[in-house]
């Protein structure tokens, strides 16, 4: 879920940090893969052969528990093609964000796909393999992952052209979406990038490997590869750029290659930077979450497979998620690599040089572009993050790159960043723990996005300003208990594998207080919270917790989402394990036995009413804010829908109106109740899956309760 920000590099042209499509051409097509030969195939399909695997591993392995099995039956409802949980593209599976193409989130359509996706597909894969001994799904989900969301050479022509000693120019951001495009500032002084370099040296290329965040899947936008408005491929695209308060209904959906071949006269740059000298380009964002997951997931899987004398068959992906976590350090630094620490003026912020721009936290994003190889003269430029949100945070990648002898990073500098990154990220959630126990937003190195100075008296954290809701504002992004769940979790299994006091303290705060707003009743009836309100802020980092009696959370709302149960449910059980803690235990095996009775032919769901699909048509300067278009813009989306001043959320995605679902919504537009609808998320249906096989390996069938 990445809202991303806006980059350029100097003395040439600017870029928006999102991306090009796919490397993937026409009806026989190429399928380059960074590194690799090329692929070519004469078709796709979106139906694929499966022989259900549950039966067989379960025959095989006599010792398996119910929680395993469970997990297993899961498993062969996900991967079955009927499903329609993946779509094949030349025998690699693409997982879909949902089942359900009419869903409103993230990604605005269900049949996109995230980074975050291929992280869980990532996860189902190294589950299964624990179970089964057979390590060529994982294998074959990490090729998925590398040919179809990380660019290709194709996809990045021009990264030779990139200068790290002026990365990018500066363009100052706005929390509004109505304050866009913004101005280009050459006069702002940017700071060195230290990575580069070293990189480039250590792989022999000027390419980077991570993954961009978005894919349309079913290429329902029409966008094709690199904007061309080509056949039915993966494409990349990119929706946020325009401010912490542009919701997924704001947004306008473009390709990550600009061409000009749609939108207005200069493609859709318009619409977010003002530059009259406007080029041809390709850009990509990177949501640093999960490629840490992806990293978490591949450790685990090394562990396992070694468990089993099965290493050398995980060793490629393992290497490869290695090298991911060294490219992933670009999170760890300032947005323009100014200096960190007490940064307040975009003129008067020092310019980074060396290391003095890395905060070393996961931030939101990082992103990189340049020229297509048409432009009058080539150029390139990458940008990190300034803001942290600590539901980013993963400490058990941090622990993987900087510990792990198979993990370990091959440039220089690499592994050492990454053992700082740990500490500094165990710190940080010390930092934003409240005194009710739960981790609050998070903070910034460049306040509102241009360096401005905070109100008085704003706490810090290694001269980073306390953001209580960074990047995110439409809804909070400290809002959802969700980014408790994934942080926390990722806490308490570094605990349980390490026994690192840190991470103890941390979770028995956090732990008794997720249990007290956590209930389990019978017959499947279980609640968990929703959403949260803040209030105060911690007290400064000096190096010790303090408890931060001016910090405190309510929960104030709770539901029933079966995806961020389930985590619950792995951080409970990672802490059990590690403490013998018999509530935790007690709790998470209820949650996991509650999901089980909601299972239907497709998975785990639970019916879910959406009220913010009011937001379908709102117009711009609606109560709740519509889709913003500057006056003067004139566009169309490739299959013709008009872009203007009077354009709503759903008259560019007029496909909607052909979906069967959005009758419902329709109607709730017209007055009607709103809608109901039972979604099977991809990432929620894993967590879940993860869920059962995590009990199996940890307490095994367990006491009947």
């Amino acid at each position: 879920m990445t809202n991303e920000r806006i980059g350029r590099h100097r003395k040439k042209r600017w870029a928006l940090p999102a991306a090009m499509s796919t490397a993937l051409l026409a009806a026989t097509f190429t399928v380059v893969s960074q590194g690799d030969p090329a692929i070519t195939s004469a078709e796709l399909t979106s139906a694929y052969e499966y022989e259900p695997v549950a039966a067989a591993v379960i025959a095989d392995n006599p010792d398996i528990t119910r929680y395993e099995e469970r997990f297993l039956g899961l498993y062969d409802k996900i991967k079955n093609p009927d499903s329609g949980y993946f779509r094949e593209f030349d025998g690699l599976l693409v997982p879909y964000h949902s089942v359900e193409n009419l869903i409103v989130e993230a990604p605005d359509t269900g049949h996109a796909t995230t980074s975050e996706a291929f992280s869980y597909y990532l996860w189902l894969e190294a589950a299964y393999g624990r179970l089964s001994g057979d390590w060529e799904p994982f294998n074959a989900a990490w090729e998925s992952m590398e040919t179809f969301i990380i660019p290709g050479t194709a996809d990045q022509p021009t990264n030779s052209s990139y200068d790290p000693s002026d990365p990018a120019t500066y363009i100052p951001e706005s929390l509004e979406p109505g304050d866009y495009p913004m101005p280009l500032d050459d006069g702002v002084e940017v700071g060195q990038d230290p990575l580069a370099d070293e990189l480039s040296s250590t792989y022999g290329t000027d390419e980077i490997y991570g993954m961009h965040w978005l894919l349309d899947v079913d290429n329902v936008y029409g966008y094709g590869f690199c904007g061309d408005g080509g056949d039915d491929l993966p494409a990349y695209i990119n929706t946020f750029q325009r401010g912490s308060n542009e919701s997924v209904w704001e947004t306008v959906p473009h390709p990550s290659c600009e061409t000009f071949a749609h939108g207005g006269e200069n493609g859709f740059i318009d619409l977010f930077v003002d530059d009259p000298q406007a080029s041809e380009q390709w850009r990509y964002t990177n949501a640093p979450d999960a490629d840490a997951r992806a990293v978490q997931v591949a450790h685990l899987a090394h562990e396992w497979a070694s468990d089993q004398g099965n290493e050398d068959a995980v060793a490629d992906s393992v290497a490869n998620a290695a090298k991911m976590g060294d490219y992933l350090r670009y999170s760890m630094f300032d947005k323009y690599f100014k200096e960190v620490g007490d940064c307040v003026g975009a003129e008067s912020c020092s310019p980074g040089t060396g290391k003095d721009s890395a905060h070393y936290l996961l931030a939101w994003y990082y992103s990189w572009g340049g020229a297509l190889e048409s432009a009058e003269y080539p150029w390139a430029w990458r940008i990190g993050g300034s803001s942290a949100h600590q539901g980013y945070q993963n400490v058990m990648a941090a622990y993987a790159l900087s510990e792990a002898p198979a993990l370990r990073p091959e440039s220089p500098t690499g592994a050492d960043d990454w053992a700082t990154s740990l500490d500094r990220q165990l710190e940080f959630i010390q930092w934003l723990q409240s005194s009710d126990g739960g981790i609050a937003g998070g903070a910034t190195n460049s306040w509102e996005g241009t360096y401005a100075e905070p109100p008085a008296g704003t706490s810090t954290f290694y001269g980073l300003f306390y953001d209580e809701k960074p990047v995110w504002h439409d809804p909070p992004s400290n809002q959802w208990f969700g980014f408790q769940v994934w942080d926390i979790e990722r806490v308490a299994e570094y605990h349980r594998v390490t026994g690192d006091e840190r991470a103890g303290e941390i979770l028995d705060d956090w732990v008794p207080w997720a249990i007290e707003n956590t209930t389990v009743g019978s017959d499947g009836d279980f609640q968990i919270p929703a959403d949260m309100e803040w209030s105060g802020q911690p007290d400064d980092w000096n190096g010790t917790p303090t408890g931060n009696p001016g910090l405190s959370v309510e929960v104030v709302s709770h539901n029933q989402d079966v995806g961020i149960a389930a985590g619950l449910a792995k951080t409970l059980l990672h802490y059990a394990a590690a403490t013998g803690d018999e509530v935790a235990l007690e709790t998470g095996e209820g949650l996991i036995d509650a999901l089980m009775v909601h299972e239907d032919e497709l998975g785990i769901a639970i019916p879910e009413v959406r009220a913010d699909y009011s937001r379908f048509n709102d117009p711009y300067e609606s109560e709740n804010g519509g889709l913003y278009v500057p006056d003067g813009f004139s566009g169309t989306m490739p299959n013709g829908d008009t872009i203007d001043s009077d354009s709503t959320f759903e008259s560019i995605r007029s496909f909607y109106f052909d979906d069967p679902d959005y009758a419902k919504v329709a109607d709730y537009l017209d007055g009607g109740p709103a809608p109901e609808f039972t979604y099977h998320r991809f990432w929620s249906q894993v967590d879940v899956a993860t869920a059962l096989a995590l009990h199996g390996e940890l307490f095994g069938d367990g006491e009947d309760r």
